[in-house]
């Protein structure tokens, strides 16, 4: 996926945003923080998951991990993340590019309740060097989230 898909899904559902694009990298945590000059928790990061259907997309605060039992607790199955090589046939996005935004029709999107103490947070927007900034609300909106989760520990 690429920068203008994501511009072109914003465009496609009359979100007025401004995606930020970088000469470097945003692919990690640390240097999207970098680039877009906040602390890392404040990076919501995309992480795409296995289940029966293919694959399933939860957003957390960039200083979150997933915390194996509640994952377990809430969906029904053990976490394990797609292999790179899965992410475009079962979500269309590449590695380090991963945001919740233009995914395969019916990739289900769950927030994680760490993001909620930001004011605003910033995922990636289809490569590895972009970024929006976006309240919870907007996230929760444009990404058509099905429900905010609680399957992150070491955040608080």
């Amino acid at each position: 996926m690429s920068v203008q898909l994501v511009k072109d899904y914003f465009k496609n559902i009359h979100a007025s945003v401004h995606i930020l694009e970088f000469e470097v990298s945003t692919a990690t945590v640390e240097l999207a923080a970098m680039a877009v000059g906040v602390i890392p928790a404040r990076i919501a990061k995309t992480l795409s998951f296995k289940c029966a259907e293919g694959g399933l997309i939860v957003v957390m605060a960039g200083d979150a991990k997933t915390d194996n039992s509640k994952f377990k607790s809430t969906f029904g199955f053990k976490a394990s993340m797609l292999s790179p090589s899965d992410l475009e046939s079962f979500i269309g996005l590449p590695i380090g590019g991963v945001c919740p935004f233009g995914l395969k029709e019916g990739t289900p999107v769950y927030l994680d309740l760490s993001l909620k103490r930001f004011e605003t947070i910033f995922p990636a927007a289809g490569s590895p060097s972009s970024a929006v900034e976006l309240t919870c609300e907007e996230l929760e909106r444009y990404s058509k989230a099905l429900k905010w989760v609680d399957v992150c520990k070491e955040w608080v």
